[in-house]
């Protein structure tokens, strides 16, 4: 899949964020925060990054960083995150 492909992909100079969408659009574009974060990790290793101890709460800050990007299908309060209707 080219970037060009992905609506959201311009939009993103951030690459954590660019991860946790593309994790978000191979997952149907909704997924659970904690498989999100596995994901995202799984992508890093592959790469040869290194995994931080604090990766969690940096994607927890960039799913509320990017809100016109993300947002809770099933509302605030929920683990669940979805790549917003008009970009997914």
């Amino acid at each position: 899949m080219t970037q060009t492909a992905l609506p959201w992909a311009e939009k993103l100079s951030d690459p954590l964020a660019h991860d946790v969408a593309t994790v978000l659009q191979r997952m149907g574009g909704s997924a659970h925060q904690d498989i999100v974060i596995n994901c995202v990790a799984a992508l890093k290793r592959q790469r040869g990054e290194s995994v931080t101890h604090d990766l969690k709460m940096k994607i927890i800050e960039v799913f509320e960083r990017y809100r016109d990007l993300f947002v809770r299908p099933f509302g605030e309060g929920s683990l669940r995150w979805a790549l917003a209707p008009d970009v997914a």
